[in-house]
């Protein structure tokens, strides 16, 4: 069963679709469906963590004991009013 789903896209989107449509001879429909199927199964394994990965332990501070003694400097921030 198939069910018509409508999106809004960028004017620059659409022409590349239309190129890619008329370079494989298919129809806007086809192509965007392939291209969904592709995003969706890349997408399937993906866990949280690796969205963010490459951002663990890439910010610096300034305080060396951080990741061992957060909740006493949330404690503090939240005493001096942020």
């Amino acid at each position: 069963m198939e069910q018509v789903v409508t999106i809004r896209v960028p004017v620059k989107l659409v022409k590349r679709l239309d190129v890619a449509a008329k370079r494989m001879q298919r129809s806007r429909s086809y192509v965007m469906r392939l291209a969904l199927e592709r995003y969706l199964e890349s997408q399937k394994n993906i866990k949280p963590y690796d969205l963010v990965r490459d951002l663990i332990g890439t910010v610096d501070t300034g305080i060396s004991d951080l990741g061992q003694n957060h909740e006493k400097y949330l404690r503090e921030k939240f005493r001096r009013g942020r």
